[in-house]
C-alpha cells in the first residue's frame, strides 16, 4: 500500500508531492514499491515490505498547524484551524483516534489518531508567539523498559550527531502518576537540522519501536556509513541492508546520497544489481554497490 498511502498524504499537506518511484524486485517480501514523497517539505520514503512489521504509536508524526504558516493575514488562525480540521477529518477516516481534537491545557486545538494504515499523527494547532518549529517533527515515545530513557537518549543522539541542540522540555511533576517525576513529559531536540520530539510514558502500553519506522541517515561516503554505524548499531541480530537497532529499540538506515540516486536514476536492471548486492549485506559496501550498478 505504500503508493496508495503516499498518494493519500500528499494529497492532504501544503508543500507535498512525490518524488520519485522505484520498484525492488525478487526481495524477501517480493517485488517491492518504494516511493520517495515529501509532505510539508518533510521527506519521507515509504516500502511495500510485507506484513512483517506494524506501525504502532511508539512513533509518530506532529504536524504543526501554526498560523504564521498560513500568512500573516488576519484570517492565518482561522486558515490553520481549518486546515486542522480537515486533515484530522481525513486521517480518522477508517482509523483509530487515540486522543480526539479538541481543546487541551497545552494547546487550543490537538487531537492524535492512527490512519487507515495504523501510522499515527499529533495534529495540534500551534501558539505562533512560540518558537518556531517545522511543520511536521517525528515523535518518539519510550514506553516499557525504556520508559524513563528519553533524556538520555536525547543527550546520546545530540553525541553522535552533528549540527544539533535542545530545545524546549517539560517533565512531569509529582502528581503525574504512574509516570515517575522528573521524567520527560515532552521535549525537542534537532540533530543535524531535523528537528525530533520525545517523552516517557509509563502507561501499559502493548507496543514499543519497532522497524515499521526507521530514519534515514544519507552519508557523503563509506568513512561516514562505518561512523555511524559503529555509533548506532547495538542489536547485531537486527543489522540487515544498511538497518541497525540502536540501543533504545529505534531503527536507522544507514544509506547514502549515491545510492539514492541509484534508485531513482539508474534503470531496472541497474536497480536489480544494486537489489541484489545489498540484500545480503548488514552495513552497506559503498564499493560493491557501485559495481554493482555498472554492471560490473
Amino acid at each position: 500500500e505504500a503508493k496508495e498511502a503516499a498518494e493519500f498524504y500528499v494529497s492532504l499537506f501544503p508543500d507535498s508531492k512525490i518524488t520519485s518511484v522505484a520498484m525492488l524486485r525478487d526481495t524477501p517480501s517480493g517485488d517491492t514499491d518504494v516511493v520517495s514523497f515529501e509532505l510539508w517539505n518533510h521527506k519521507f520514503m515509504a516500502i511495500s515490505a510485507g506484513p512483517l512489521f506494524k506501525f504502532n504509536p511508539a512513533v509518530s508524526f506532529m504536524v504543526n498547524f501554526d498560523p504564521l504558516l498560513f500568512g500573516s493575514s488576519s484570517t492565518a488562525e482561522k486558515d490553520a484551524r481549518q486546515k486542522i480540521d480537515m486533515v484530522w477529518s481525513k486521517l480518522a477516516e477508517g482509523g483509530t483516534v487515540i486522543m480526539p481534537i479538541d481543546k487541551y491545557p497545552f494547546s487550543e486545538r490537538f487531537g492524535w489518531v492512527q490512519d487507515k494504515y495504523g501510522l499515527s499523527w499529533q495534529l495540534i494547532l500551534t501558539d505562533p508567539g512560540g518558537e518556531p518549529r517545522p511543520a511536521i517533527i517525528p515523535a518518539l515515545m519510550f514506553v516499557g523498559s525504556k520508559c524513563g530513557k528519553a533524556e538520555e537518549a536525547i543527550n546520546f543522539y545530540a553525541s553522535v550527531f552533528k549540527n544539533s541542540k535542545p530545545g524546549a522540555i517539560y517533565r512531569y511533576g509529582k502528581d503525574q502518576q504512574p509516570d515517575k517525576e522528573g521524567t520527560i513529559m515532552f521535549a525537542d531536540f534537532m540533530i543535524e537540522n531535523n528537528w525530533f520530539a520525545a517523552n516517557d510514558s509509563a502507561g501499559d502500553h502493548k507496543f514499543d519501536f519497532n522497524e515499521a519506522v526507521s530514519f534515514m541517515v544519507n552519508c557523503a561516503d563509506q568513512r561516514e556509513i562505518d561512523y555511524y554505524w559503529q555509533k548506532l548499531s547495538a542489536v547485531p541480530e537486527a543489522e540487515q541492508c544498511g538497518w541497525l537497532k540502536d540501543k533504545y529499540g529505534l531503527s536507522w538506515q544507514i544509506t547514502s546520497v549515491d545510492m539514492e540516486k541509484m534508485m531513482t536514476k539508474g534503470t531496472q536492471d541497474q536497480i536489480d544489481g544494486v537489489t541484489q548486492a545489498f540484500l545480503p549485506m548488514k552495513k552497506l559496501d559503498l564499493a560493491k554497490l557501485e559495481t554493482a550498478y555498472e554492471g560490473k
